[in-house]
């Protein structure tokens, strides 16, 4: 476990394949497609995919008293690493099934929540329910370090970095990133899904993720607003 912490809190991020078994994977992932069906509709205005280059569309399932997946977010291991990153004790911030159909953008670079304060942030704990490979596109890339770094720099919303790591995960794969790192998910070839577990260290607001930072914009997603433009 301390070993765990160094390499989270120096990198942003830590990767555990084979964390999850195949068989809850299956049926995980079988139930997230029967959710969004083969051609659902987009969440986001036109103007906030076209400016943030996100072709994500998320379902909240614990929003709609459906659960279900407590495999996971109850899982001891899974939270036991989750208490050892965040030692002050922490909340669940909420679930999220991220769907992408095949031919679509991706994410561009983007932090999850301003870092205007290192001590308030989100951590990602993201569970793969299948494999992401050169078939299904969609591969994510994480800027090592990137946590320390303040804010996203302004630039061109999917162009590479130098330094990025690129991380085809497989199926059972979980990353735990840390909100302020740099990060993108490239275009789907075909559906691509993943899952998120989110959650806060304690004490911090729980619309933390409201305004998230891309190199071209800060958008607020409650309103549904871009509430800075960013030039280069």
């Amino acid at each position: 476990m301390e070993d765990i912490y160094n390499k989270f809190w120096d990198e942003g991020y830590i990767i555990f394949e084979n964390f999850f078994d195949d068989q809850l994977m299956d049926a995980y992932n079988s139930k997230i497609l029967k959710h969004f069906g083969l051609n659902p509709k987009w969440e986001h205005s036109e103007e906030f995919i076209s400016k943030s280059s996100a072709e994500v569309i998320p379902w909240f399932p614990y929003r709609d008293d459906n659960g279900g997946f407590d495999e996971i977010d109850k899982d001891e291991k899974f939270n036991d690493i989750t208490d050892t990153l965040l030692t002050k004790g922490w909340d669940n911030l909420y679930c999220m099934m991220m769907f992408s159909k095949a031919g679509s953008k991706g994410q561009a670079w983007h932090q999850d929540c301003i870092p205007d304060d290192p001590l308030k942030f989100n951590l990602n704990r993201l569970v793969y329910t299948h494999d992401i490979n050169d078939e299904t596109g969609g591969a994510i890339v994480i800027m090592p370090k990137a946590h320390k770094a303040g804010i996203l720099p302004v630039g061109n919303p999917h162009e590479d970095l130098e330094g990025q790591v690129l991380y085809k995960p497989k199926k059972g794969t979980v990353i735990f990133l840390h909100g302020h790192c740099f990060h993108r998910v490239l275009p789907a070839k075909s559906i691509r899904i993943s899952s998120n577990f989110r959650v806060v260290p304690k004490g911090t607001p729980e619309d933390i993720t409201d305004i998230c930072v891309y190199r071209n914009m800060k958008y607020k997603f409650s309103t549904s607003e871009i509430i800075e433009e960013r030039f280069h």
